[in-house]
């Protein structure tokens, strides 16, 4: 009676070995149940077959450059599985799959194919298959389908051709749901004490890689189905595969398979072709009888994506979550390929995160996934750049400026990170010696790089800002000097970039040096025409050499390409009042200001009740940048100083109200209630509202200016004085400012020095353009 116990536990391990895929085990039982029992010959020959073929494709995985391999070291396994077809066994038709899979592995694709017909695999009945068994008849369905896929076609006729095509899809689905289904076993049996349904209990498995064989099928199932123009049945295959109950074994494959439908809704799918997913048509079947599928979630409370973006991001955090937890983070020499390999598959994954979030404009949660990258990023350029262009956009520009300064060390020879970051210290961060210092970085860097130009203006707008904070005249002038040496150098580096050519027109336009300006600004309008800050620059050029008719001629040309331009109808609106009037003036100058309310106001609500939906839309969003950019430059303080120049002091104070409601704490409000009171002859109280406009906004040139005035009215010609002083040291070409002080000097007596101002003011008014040159923005675009 022993004796009979002994053999039946030798083939329970054997089993379970085969399982678990240790075949090394596997074999030793082999060899023990030859000795123990003479009887087992045929299931010696197919296990040691199988244990053959298995370990060999651990090593070499079925694919072309294998074939001669396979060829010359797979010969012992076929005779075995021969052996074992021939007889009258329980593991002919394993043996006829896997001899299948020699056939397969060695090219031969057609005996492969003649062999699975013979088999009959398509009728097969599956009543309690062992998980071993499951995985086999998985494999066979997809290598019939693969053969089919490589075999060249019988007919020409695009009928044939079709049912071919459907056949194959037809395999890979069957052995997805196979393999799924091995898969899940595998798991329940980890869980339960049984190793298929209703047998021995299982040890942890060595293996839980579903192969190339299958992964290749169940991948290429929904992607025939996209090939063939069916894109809903590709996305509703998908959607079955990861609908199925996952294990730890199908965490590997369902990072892939997310990553790939993620990537179809992005590509493929819009807003009108997208079908939302349906779980109550869905037949959630559980695996009973002879229902041989994989089981599938289901339930009341299941998550439904509501769109295809909302669908996709959910994919692709799934994917980065399972990716980021397989990422090898030894960084030791044997682990690097496979460290290479991971972290590929995870770059792969944040790249899709960032076109589907910048899309939505959801910058704060791309930053937060870069994040969440860097524990394993160390020296991966690609994904520290990617972090540093995501901070840019939510606006942590401190930060970026940290990151892309460790960018330039991971590559020192790239000058465009130094560009960047000198940008951003310059035009958001106000650090100008920083800016300008990670500008002469980047002009170091040897080689003759196509950004030298870029650089250089940089450099000069860094300077030429610097200049703008300097209290010493001298210290001033030094740093105006360099940064015409540096906007000149861009010139010479590249005499066709508009930029170089724009923004030293800017400075020489500052400097008042207005023909050579118009020289330059037509140079950089003939490299790029629709360049808007060099048209508004050429207007305010034309307008300081008093050729008005042609200013507002060419300003109308302006707005035909850019009707929406606040900043050029601003300047419209000064002009038209110089030109035509105070009442045409401000008919502009209301359409400005319901134009900005449209910019700023209807997006606005319009962004934050579709970000409340998660819909907020890229345009949306640039749209309300440009207002937010612009908000400095739209003003009730226009139509109120227009109102007061008409005497309609009751309108000018509406406007001042209106105003004040909006931005309470504004220095341009102070500045405003002052000027409507100076227009009243209330100096004493416009004294007030000039001071509290002075104290928020120590350097705002027309509060200085009018303060000087209202205190020159008042009497007090020494406090004037030094206001004005400060006024024409901080614009030193406000000719408004050096008249006033001209005024307060003759009040004091000083009429030598009066003279001078005044001249100087005659001499600066002859060239002023209609707004001051500085109300066009220093950018690098």
């Amino acid at each position: 009676m022993a004796a009979k116990v002994k053999p039946s536990r030798l083939e329970a391990e054997i089993e379970k070995c085969r399982a678990e895929c240790s075949w090394q085990r596997a074999l030793e039982f082999v060899r023990q149940l030859v000795h123990k029992s003479p009887g087992f010959e045929y299931m010696v020959d197919f296990v040691m077959g199988e244990c053959k073929l298995e370990e060999y494709l651990e090593k070499f995985p079925p694919c072309e450059k294998n074939i001669s391999k396979a060829i010359s070291e797979l010969s012992e396994a076929e005779t075995l599985f021969n052996r074992v077809i021939q007889g009258d066994n329980r593991f002919k038709f394993d043996a006829q799959l896997l001899l299948v899979k020699i056939h397969y592995c060695r090219g031969n694709y057609t005996g492969a194919y003649a062999l699975l017909e013979k088999a009959d695999i398509d009728n097969i009945t599956i009543k309690s298959p062992s998980i071993r068994f499951l995985r086999i008849l998985a494999e066979g369905y997809a290598i019939k389908g693969l053969c089919l896929e490589r075999m060249p076609p019988a007919t020409t006729s695009k009928f044939k051709a079709a049912e071919k095509e459907e056949k194959i899809i037809h395999y890979f689905e069957k052995a997805g749901d196979l393999a799924l289904l091995h898969l899940q076993e595998q798991e329940r049996s980890q869980t339960s004490g049984q190793l298929g349904v209703g047998q021995v209990s299982l040890a942890p498995v060595n293996v839980n890689d579903v192969g190339l064989i299958l992964e290749t099928a169940i991948q290429q199932a929904p992607i025939l189905h996209i090939k063939n123009g069916k894109l809903s049945c590709g996305i509703s295959r998908f959607r079955e595969l990861l609908r199925a109950v996952e294990s730890r074994y199908t965490q590997s494959l369902r990072q892939i398979l997310s990553r790939q439908l993620a990537e179809v809704l992005l590509r493929g799918v819009c807003e009108r072709t997208y079908l939302q997913l349906d779980l109550s048509s869905e037949n959630s079947e559980s695996k009973s009888g002879n229902t041989a599928v994989p089981r599938m979630y289901a339930g009341d409370k299941l998550f439904t994506p509501a769109n295809e973006n909302e669908e996709a991001l959910l994919l692709l955090l799934i994917a980065e979550a399972i990716a980021t937890s397989n990422v090898v983070l030894n960084r030791s020499p044997e682990h690097s390929e496979f460290r290479q390999l991971t972290f590929k598959n995870v770059g792969t994954v944040y790249d899709l995160l960032a076109i589907a979030l910048v899309k939505r404009a959801h910058f704060t949660l791309l930053a937060e996934s870069y994040e969440r990258a860097m524990r394993f990023s160390f020296d991966e350029f690609h994904i520290w750049y990617q972090f540093a262009n995501s901070l840019i956009c939510t606006g942590k520009y401190s930060r970026a400026v940290l990151v892309l300064n460790e960018c330039a060390r991971q590559q020192p020879k790239n000058p465009a990170l130094l560009l960047q970051a000198a940008r951003i210290c310059i035009e958001y961060l106000y650090q100008y010696n920083e800016g300008i210092d990670f500008a002469e970085r980047a002009i170091a860097i040897e080689g003759d790089h196509p950004l030298r130009s870029r650089i250089y203006v940089m450099m000069g707008v860094g300077y030429s800002m610097k200049a703008n904070d300097m209290k010493m005249q001298e210290e001033r002038q030094k740093q105006n000097r360099n940064a015409m040496n540096a906007f000149y150098k861009a010139f010479q580096e590249d005499p066709n970039d508009f930029l170089a050519s724009f923004h030293l027109a800017l400075q020489l336009a500052i400097q008042r040096q207005i023909s050579d300006a118009v020289h330059f600004v037509r140079n950089a309008l003939k490299q790029c025409s629709d360049h808007i800050h060099s048209l508004h620059l050429l207007v305010l050029l034309l307008s300081a050499q008093k050729h008005y008719e042609e200013a507002v001629q060419f300003l109308e040309t302006a707005l035909q390409e850019y009707p929406e331009n606040i900043s050029l109808l601003l300047t419209k609106a000064r002009l038209e009042e110089v030109c035509l009037g105070p009442e045409e003036a401000l008919v502009t100058c209301k359409h400005m200001l319901k134009l900005w309310k449209d910019l700023h106001e209807i997006h606005q609500e319009d962004g934050f009740e579709s970000q409340s939906r998660g819909h907020i839309d890229r345009t949306a969003f640039d749209k309300r940048s440009l207002a937010q950019m612009q908000l400095n430059e739209v003003s009730d303080r226009d139509s109120a100083e227009l109102y007061l120049s008409l005497d309609r002091t009751t309108e000018a104070e509406s406007c001042v109200q209106e105003t004040s409601a909006i931005f309470p704490l504004s220095y341009q409000v102070a500045f405003m209630k002052g000027r409507v009171l100076e227009h009243k002859k209330r100096f004493q109280e416009a004294k007030v509202y000039f001071e509290n406009a002075i104290s928020i906004n120590p350097g705002h040139v027309k509060s200085l200016e009018h303060l000087g005035n209202v205190l020159h009215n008042l009497g007090n010609d020494r406090m004037a004085e030094k206001v004005l002083r400060e006024a024409v040291n901080a614009d030193t070409k406000s000719h408004q400012s050096w008249y006033c002080l001209g005024q307060v000097l003759h009040s004091l007596g000083q009429y030598e020095a009066a003279s001078d101002c005044l001249q100087f003011a005659m001499d600066l008014e002859a060239n002023s353009p209609i707004i001051p040159f500085t109300v066009i923005p220093r950018l690098l675009h």
